[in-house]
C-alpha cells in the first residue's frame, strides 16, 4: 500500500498534470524525436528517474527500458516495455553495476529533499552506468526562475547548471555539454503551442537563450 509521502505525491501529480497530459505526450514525441534519441543507440538499456507518467521512457526507442518513481500511478501509464522500480533513488538501485547506457532525468532533482539525498542518488546513476555511459539531466534553473521556482509545491532543493556540474565531478562524472538554458519553465498553466513550434525551437538554439529557464547537463561516466 502507499504510504503518506506517495499518496500525497500520486494527489498533487494528478492535479497538476492531468488536464495536460495529452498534450505533454505529444510534447515528449517531438523532444525525443527530434533532440533526445540522438544520445543513445536502439540497443541500449535505459533509466528514466523520476518517471512520471512515462512520456519519455515510452517514447524512447531501446532494448531495455526501466523507470523509477515513487508515485504508485507511474506503473499503470507506463509500456509493458518498461520495467517500473517503485522505490526512493537515494536508496540502492536493483541494478547490476554498469547495466545501463543511460540515465534520463527531467524536472527531477528539484523534488529531493537536500543534497544529501541528491549526492546519494548521484552515487546509484555511477555506479549503475557503464564506463562511457551518460546521465542527461534537465531541470528548472533558480537563476532565470527568480521566486517562480517555488511556485510548486513540492519544489524543495534550487539548482542551476553550474551547482549540480561540480556535484556531478565530485561522483566522478565529465561533464559534455551544458546548457544554463534549454527549454521554458514549464507547461503547468502555459500556452499550448504548436508541435511545429517546438520542433523550429530545438533547432535554434539562439531562441534557447531567449526562453530557456530550464538546464540541460549531460555528463559522461569515464571509468
Amino acid at each position: 500500500m502507499p504510504d503518506e509521502r506517495q499518496a500525497e505525491l500520486a494527489k498533487v501529480y494528478g492535479n497538476r498534470f492531468d488536464s495536460v497530459r495529452d498534450y505533454r505526450r505529444r510534447v515528449w514525441q517531438v523532444l525525443v524525436k527530434n533532440f533526445f534519441q540522438r544520445f543513445l543507440s536502439e540497443q541500449a538499456a535505459v533509466l528514466d528517474l523520476g518517471c512520471g507518467y512515462g512520456e519519455f521512457i515510452n517514447t524512447v526507442r531501446a532494448e531495455s527500458k526501466f523507470g523509477m518513481d515513487l508515485n504508485p500511478n507511474s506503473r499503470a501509464n507506463l509500456d509493458a516495455s518498461v520495467k517500473f522500480l517503485e522505490q526512493d533513488c537515494s536508496t540502492k538501485w536493483p541494478l547490476a553495476d554498469g547495466e545501463l547506457d543511460l540515465v534520463f532525468t527531467s524536472n527531477f532533482f528539484e523534488h529531493l529533499p537536500d543534497k544529501t539525498a541528491l549526492g546519494r542518488t548521484l552515487e546509484q546513476v555511477f555506479r549503475c552506468l557503464k564506463p562511457g555511459g551518460r546521465l542527461i539531466a534537465m531541470g528548472p534553473n533558480i537563476k532565470f526562475t527568480g521566486g517562480r521556482y517555488w511556485d510548486f509545491w513540492d519544489h524543495y532543493l534550487p539548482l542551476t547548471e553550474t551547482s549540480l556540474s561540480e556535484g556531478l565531478v565530485v561522483q566522478g562524472f565529465e561533464i559534455e555539454r551544458c546548457h544554463p538554458r534549454f527549454l521554458p519553465y514549464t507547461m503547468v498553466g502555459a500556452r499550448q503551442y504548436p508541435l511545429w513550434c517546438l520542433t523550429l525551437y530545438l533547432r535554434l538554439p539562439w531562441l534557447w537563450l531567449l526562453k530557456g529557464e530550464q538546464f540541460l547537463v549531460i555528463a559522461r561516466r569515464a571509468r
